[in-house]
C-alpha cells in the first residue's frame, strides 16, 4: 500500500524540520500515541493504540530516521507488533521545500500489514492509513501554528 501527500505550512523550513525531530511534538501528533521515547538522535520506540475496522490493538515498535538531510528531509523506517492483531511495517520519505512565506511538506509512504489486520482487506487498510496520515499532519500543522502562523493549505 502506498500513500502520498503534500501540505503547505506557514512556517519556516527550519521550524518544520525542528518539529519533525521533536519527540514531544511527534507524540502529540501521532494518532493513538501512548509513549514515544527517543533512544538516540535517529531512533525512537513507541506504543500506539489503534482501531482499524473491528480490530483494536496496541502496537509496540521502533522507528529509525535514515538518510538525514537537515533541514530538507529524511526517510522514516518503522515496524510494530500488535500481538494477535498482527504487525505493521513500512517507511516514508519526507521532503521539505521553501514556498512563498512557508514550507511545503511532501511525503511518500508505504506500509505492509500481516495477521488479522491483513484479513480486513486492502480498501479498509488504505482508507484507515490515509485517515491516520491526515490526522497526523492536521495535528502537526496545529503544532506548527503555535510557533508560527499556521497551515496555509492542505492538498492530498
Amino acid at each position: 500500500m502506498d500513500l502520498t501527500g503534500e501540505y503547505t505550512l506557514a512556517a519556516s523550513k527550519e521550524s518544520v524540520w525542528a518539529g519533525l525531530n521533536d519527540p514531544d511534538v511527534l507524540k502529540r501528533c501521532i494518532p493513538g500515541c501512548k509513549e514515544l521515547e527517543q533512544q538516540s538522535p535517529t531512533r525512537f520506540t513507541a506504543t500506539v493504540a489503534l482501531k482499524i475496522g473491528p480490530v483494536s490493538a496496541t502496537f509496540k515498535g521502533s522507528v529509525e530516521l535514515q538518510d538525514m538531510n537537515p533541514p530538507n528531509g529524511y526517510r522514516i523506517v518503522g515496524q510494530g507488533s500488535g500481538g494477535i492483531a498482527g504487525f505493521a511495517k513500512g517507511g516514508a520519505t519526507v521532503w521539505l521545500t521553501e514556498n512563498e512565506g512557508g514550507t511545503v511538506l511532501t511525503y511518500t509512504a508505504n506500509a505492509e500489514v500481516g495477521g488479522k489486520l491483513a484479513s480486513l482487506g486492502a480498501r479498509l487498510i488504505q482508507s484507515t492509513s490515509k485517515k491516520l496520515a491526515d490526522q497526523f499532519f492536521s495535528a502537526f500543522a496545529n503544532e506548527m501554528s503555535r510557533s508560527e502562523v499556521g497551515i496555509v493549505q492542505l492538498q492530498i
